[in-house]
C-alpha cells in the first residue's frame, strides 16, 4: 500500500515488535565468567538502556511521558517508557511509512503512543564455560507510527549473535465508509524492513502466519571468529585441541538458541 488510507477518525491499530538479542561468550574459569557478567552488567546498565528507548522513541516518532528504570542485583536491569500520542499532520512521510530506519549514527526524531520495554538477562553455564547475554526488547504503538523503524538501529546497538523477532498487527480501524482494515500497510516478512548490511550479515529463517497478520524472523550471525568469543583470553593463548572443544560448544550454544531446542 504506497497510498496513506483515508480513516475515520484514530487508526486502532496497535503494532508490537519484540526482540530477543543474544550475545555469546565463552569464559574459562569461575572468576572470568563473574568478570564477564559484571562487564555486561555495566555496559548495558538502566541508565544506557534508557537512553537507547528514547533514541527509539525519537526514530518511530514518539513524545515520552514517563520512564521508569531499574538496575538489580546481583545482576540484571529493566527500563520501561510510556509515550504519549500527539498529532502528526506535519510528519514527513519517511517519519509516518513502515520502513528500514536508520542506523545508530543518524538518528532523527519524532513519535505517538503506547510503551517501549526492555529486560537485561545475564547467564552462565554451570560447567561448561558458556555465558548467554539476552535483551527482551518490545515496541508497541498505536497509530500511525510504525515500531518497524527501530528495527535497524536496535540490532546495531548490541553485539547480536542470535536476534530473533516478532512483529504482529493487532485489533482493526476502520475506513471513511466504515470498512473494517486489520492492517494498514503490506509486509510479507520482517526482511522487507532490515539494512542491507543485516541481510548479509545473518543466516535467516521466517515462521509467518499471514492471515493472522503475525511474522516472525530469526538471524545467526554468519561470521565465526574465535577471538570474538573467548573473555579474558586469547586464541594464541590456547591449544588447537582446546580451541576447537570451546568452538563446538559455542556453536552447540548457538543453534540450541537459534532452533529453540537441544542438540545432542
Amino acid at each position: 500500500m504506497t497510498d496513506n488510507l483515508r480513516l475515520h477518525g484514530f487508526n486502532n491499530l496497535t503494532s508490537s515488535l519484540s526482540f530477543n538479542i543474544y550475545d555469546i561468550c565463552y569464559a574459562k574459569t569461575e572468576e572470568q565468567t563473574a568478570a564477564y557478567i559484571d562487564y555486561i552488567d555495566e555496559l548495558y546498565n538502566a541508565e544506557r538502556l534508557t537512553q537507547i528507548l528514547k533514541d527509539v522513541t525519537n526514530i518511530i516518532g514518539a513524545h515520552v511521558l514517563n520512564i521508569a528504570r531499574q538496575d538489580y542485583e546481583p545482576h540484571g536491569a529493566s527500563v520501561t517508557i510510556l509515550i504519549a500520542e500527539h498529532e502528526l499532520d506535519e510528519a514527513a512521510p519517511e517519519q509516518i511509512q513502515p520502513g528500514p530506519g536508520p542506523l545508530p549514527k543518524t538518528v532523527v526524531g519524532h513519535l505517538d503512543k503506547s510503551h517501549v520495554t526492555v529486560h537485561s538477562y545475564p547467564e552462565s553455564h554451570p560447567d561448561n564455560g558458556i555465558s548467554t547475554f539476552r535483551l527482551d526488547i518490545d515496541v508497541s504503538t498505536c497509530g500511525h507510527i510504525s515500531p518497524l523503524k527501530a528495527l535497524n538501529y536496535l540490532i546495531h546497538s548490541f553485539d547480536s549473535d542470535i536476534v530473533t523477532m516478532d512483529y504482529r498487527v493487532r485489533g482493526f480501524t476502520r475506513d471513511v465508509d466504515g470498512k473494517k482494515l486489520f492492517i494498514d500497510h503490506g509486509i510479507t516478512s520482517i526482511q522487507d524492513y532490515l539494512a542491507e548490511d543485516t541481510k548479509h550479515a545473518y543466516q535467516m529463517m521466517d515462521v509467518n502466519v499471514y492471515q493472522e497478520n503475525m511474522f516472525h524472523t530469526k538471524m545467526l550471525l554468519k561470521d565465526f571468529e574465535l577471538d570474538n568469543y573467548l573473555f579474558g583470553t586469547s586464541r594464541r593463548d590456547i591449544t588447537f585441541e582446546e580451541a576447537r572443544d570451546i568452538e563446538g560448544r559455542l556453536r552447540k550454544e548457538m543453534l540450541e538458541i537459534f532452533y529453540s531446542r537441544n542438540l545432542d
